[in-house]
């Protein structure tokens, strides 16, 4: 088993001919192919082995044009591919990071404006292999049907209830209304939500 790896990382855009360096924060999914190649790097090069304290954190390098969007780089070069393309126009939510705290949508940032800023996408959530709370009450309460969406369904709602743990049903629906579940889902949604932050069954 792989352990969890969260990692930094470190990008340099291009802005026409100009470089800028930057970095952002992302957590690393642990079944990811980057985050299995790093830790045969750090085991096997690196003779790490017997060092748990090796994988706390991971630094890579990603070479992305300024102006390239931040969903393309963190499911292309990152394979984290949690975060979805639904529209590609920033009105589904389906691409929703979280980015210094902020719910943000990922296909229309770019990103050379994410420099030196945290994000944090769905693979992110667990912790040493346990479900967010969000998560686990999306799985308790059947908040996902195709699962295209909950992704960034969770990460809008992770930061709707930590601005508001005791958020009632109709907040719930007003602050999820620009994520759209093309399942019509949004009972379940909404109970998931309600239980997540202990107003619900």
């Amino acid at each position: 088993n792989l352990p969890n790896a969260p990692g930094r990382a470190y990008y340099r855009v291009t802005d026409d001919a100009n470089i800028v360096d930057g970095s952002a924060s992302v957590d690393l999914n642990e079944k990811s192919r980057l985050t299995r190649m790093l830790i045969y790097w750090h085991k096997n090069v690196l003779g790490k082995k017997d060092d748990p304290s090796a994988y706390d954190r991971l630094d890579i390098a990603v070479d992305a044009d300024a102006e390239e969007s931040l969903l393309s780089v963190l499911r292309d070069r990152l394979d984290l591919t949690g975060s979805k393309d639904g529209c590609g126009e920033g009105q589904c939510g389906a691409g929703t990071v979280l980015i210094d705290g902020n719910p943000r949508r990922s296909c229309i940032t770019q990103v050379g404006a994410v420099a030196k800023k945290q994000i944090t996408t769905i693979e992110g959530l667990a912790q040493n292999g346990k479900l967010h709370p969000m998560q686990q009450a999306f799985w308790d309460h059947h908040g996902l049907q195709c699962g295209y969406c909950t992704p960034g369904m969770i990460m809008a709602a992770v930061k709707l209830v930590e601005n508001n743990p005791n958020i009632t049903e109709q907040e719930i629906r007003h602050g999820l209304e620009g994520n759209f579940c093309r399942c019509t889902g949004y009972e379940n949604i909404v109970k998931s939500v309600s239980a997540a932050a202990g107003s619900g069954d």
